[in-house]
């Protein structure tokens, strides 16, 4: 079985907390930063994540 070479992990950091999640984006059909928006248990609610180095 062979591996996708156009995937690549990503760091998606939350701008109120800092609170970061780990995911994964295919470099073909997304090649801008990726926005998310997911929970952050931080601050307790849904938050737009966005993708950083």
């Amino acid at each position: 079985m062979a591996k996708n070479a156009n995937r690549v992990f990503v760091k998606m950091k939350s701008p109120e907390s800092g609170y970061m999640y780990y995911t994964s984006k295919n470099r073909v059909t997304t090649p801008g930063r990726l926005e998310l928006r997911k929970y952050d248990p931080i601050v307790r609610k849904h938050v737009l994540f966005k993708e950083t180095k």
